[in-house]
């Protein structure tokens, strides 16, 4: 019996140095291994940015929407340019008439000129909300069409992130090699141009 618990003892500790051994012997290969598979992920993590002035400047759809925003602009300026004239010129008419009007005129002439303030003030409210809308309708518009672009532009290049650069929001530094502004203005260019196409 006592022979057995020496045996036993001995093959316990056997068996410790083979683990200790094996446990050691491979752990070169699993740093190697774990270094190889952190260098494959870095790697493929790639960032790339766009500058979004150039993008402005330069993306026909945001141009003509961009456009299209500034002559509803002055389409509004102007009929409130005419709304202003119009009442203007009836107010002058009410001041010449003033010496000569009774109270109950006087009192008419100023409950009209108080319709034409909150008339003109109503109207140009829903004109500045019309535009408003129309603004934010377009610009989500634009800023839809080139994320959709840059999903499928991003099938081929593999990037983690794509942001978009503008001066003076937080981007401290960025690398000229990362710049894909002059792809995207292309493409999304070309696609515009095959979507307008009719």
């Amino acid at each position: 019996m006592k022979n057995i618990s020496t045996i036993l003892s001995i093959i316990a500790i056997i068996l410790a140095g083979v683990l200790f051994y094996l446990h050691y012997s491979n752990k070169g290969d699993l740093k190697k291994y774990t270094l190889e598979v952190e260098k494959s992920n870095h790697n493929n993590f790639r960032i790339a940015y766009f500058d979004i002035d150039t993008l402005q400047a330069h993306y026909t759809y945001f141009k003509d929407a961009f456009g299209s925003v500034k002559a509803k602009e002055s389409s509004m300026n102007a009929e409130l340019s005419n709304l202003t004239t119009t009442y203007q010129r009836r107010i002058r008419e009410l001041q010449e008439k003033g010496a000569s009007m009774s109270q109950k005129e006087g009192e008419e002439a100023q409950k009209e000129f108080n319709r034409m303030q909150q008339n003109y003030a109503e109207r140009k409210a829903t004109l500045e909300q019309d535009l408003q809308r129309q603004q934010i309708e377009l610009m989500s518009e634009v800023r839809k069409s080139v994320e959709e672009y840059l999903k499928e532009y991003n099938k081929a290049k593999g990037y983690a992130f794509i942001l978009s650069y503008e001066p003076g929001v937080m981007m401290y530094y960025r690398d000229s090699l990362y710049d894909i502004t002059k792809d995207l203005v292309k493409g999304l260019n070309e696609q515009y141009k095959s979507k307008k196409k009719p």
